[in-house]
């Protein structure tokens, strides 16, 4: 088979969780054990760091991708899901896999895939640890598809574990309340292997003790010990001053360098940080990050504080990430999150109060397999809505999110097509106004100009 024909095989032939939803989650890992055991158990022979939680995963385990790359290591990286490319999954150094390398796992190991039934998410796991051992990095960040206890990923034996936030996502999957969620994602947690939590929250923090200490696992609260408040950014070419009132900074074009300023204050001293992540909710990963950073410097790995600064202000450039309160124009001001659940909703609107504007565009499109009542009742009634669907099964019909848009208040136009919507608003808008584009990690994937 050529690329594109191993593509459809492995879109198609799988079942694929972000396309087809409930059908091709599984809560066992049999599958996954299956393949690494044909594999020559590939998880077994390269070292890793395992990053778990509801929101702020991805945007963690790119940051320390980034940080690990400046100082010098091969630094593998799988994450999920893609936005435009298979390939942006699974990384080394930022490079995307090879199209060929994708193509010779299917071809090699096809006959064993078609007996096993692996899901696609399986797969891509089986793929990324074998491509990993072949091109002997040094290290890879691998981020957790879904919960932890039972993801795919869970075959690795980490240097460090990582977990972020817990949030309601997937309740009907991983549980109907956050200490089950929490119970869920401490899954990762190994025996003797230390685990960072980035996010100290009441309801959670018993939970991952009581799982530290049943895996003799040194635990950090990392809030606790860092600090962090945003400063104020570049970007921020529309935010309010001290005092509640806007003003108007000259705004940046569309190729100047972004990042964000972040205060952090570690047992009575500060220093500024410069952030490539623009996100005001990326002040809940620094702690995590800052700590991971830190055990991995007590178990010998050699990070300078450059080679620090350098991952943490070119993350980006480094490693490819996108969809994360990412500027794609200026004039009107045009920026898109892939923030979809509520806690990373209500973020992303806390944030857009913080800009002025004349009238805001909100270009939105959800899954069916969530209930979304809570995510409309926070949308500000008086922006104007275009209603769209990722063109993936699992998308909810843009009809039918605006019927229910509707009973919260919320009025708009249904342009089903992303690309159309977002033209749309585009061409709408005036030059003082501002254009959002979400509410699903798969809209956002669709934009043309990401």
């Amino acid at each position: 088979m050529n690329y594109q024909e191993t593509l459809d095989y492995l879109f198609y032939a799988l079942p694929m969780f972000q396309r087809v939803g409930a059908s091709a989650f599984k809560k066992d890992l049999h599958n996954t054990i299956e393949l690494c055991n044909h594999l020559g158990n590939p998880e077994r022979k390269f070292k890793s760091i395992h990053i778990a939680g509801t929101n702020g995963k991805g945007s963690t385990s790119h940051t320390l991708a980034a940080v690990l790359q400046s100082a010098g290591y091969k630094t593998g990286l799988y994450t999920s899901p893609h936005l435009k490319s298979f390939t942006e999954r699974i990384r080394i150094d930022g490079k995307e896999i090879s199209e060929d390398a994708v193509v010779q796992f299917v071809a090699e190991n096809k006959e064993f895939l078609d007996e096993l039934k692996p899901s696609f998410f399986e797969m891509t796991v089986g793929m990324a640890f074998w491509y990993f051992v072949r091109e002997k990095v040094d290290i890879a960040v691998i981020e957790v598809g879904m919960g932890g206890k039972f993801d795919s990923t869970n075959l690795v034996t980490p240097e460090l574990c990582i977990i972020t936030n817990i949030g309601w996502d997937h309740m009907q999957f991983l549980g109907n309340t956050l200490p089950l969620i929490a119970g869920e994602k401490a899954g990762i947690i190994k025996h003797r292997v230390p685990v960072i939590i980035s996010q100290t929250q009441e309801e959670t923090s018993s939970v991952f003790k009581e799982k530290a200490s049943e895996m003799q696992a040194p635990i950090v609260f990392a809030d606790q010990v860092w600090k962090v408040k945003k400063d104020g950014s570049p970007d921020s070419h529309r935010e309010k001053t001290e005092d509640g009132s806007n003003k108007n900074q000259e705004p940046r074009t569309q190729n100047q360098e972004r990042s964000a300023i972040f205060q952090i204050e570690k047992e009575g001293s500060f220093q500024q940080i410069r952030f490539g992540l623009l996100g005001d909710y990326q002040r809940f990963n620094l702690p995590g990050i800052l700590g991971g950073v830190s055990e991995l410097r007590k178990q010998g790995w050699e990070i300078s504080d450059e080679s620090l600064a350098t991952g943490l202000a070119e993350v980006t450039t480094l490693t490819g990430l996108k969809g994360r309160w990412q500027i794609l124009a200026e004039k009107p001001l045009t920026i898109c999150d892939t923030g979809h659940n509520e806690p990373g909703i209500k973020e992303i609107l806390d944030q857009l109060k913080t800009y002025s504007f004349k009238e805001l565009w909100m270009v939105i499109g959800m899954v069916q397999d969530k209930d979304i009542s809570k995510i409309l009742a926070l949308l500000p009634k008086e922006a104007n809505y275009i209603f769209c669907q990722a063109e993936i099964p699992r998308a909810l019909a843009a009809d039918q999110l605006a019927a229910k848009a509707l009973e919260e208040g919320l009025k708009g136009r249904v342009i089903p097509n992303v690309s159309e919507a977002y033209n749309f608003a585009r061409k709408n808008a005036g030059q003082d106004d501002l254009i959002f584009v979400g509410g699903s990690t798969f809209v956002v994937a669709e934009i043309e100009d990401l």
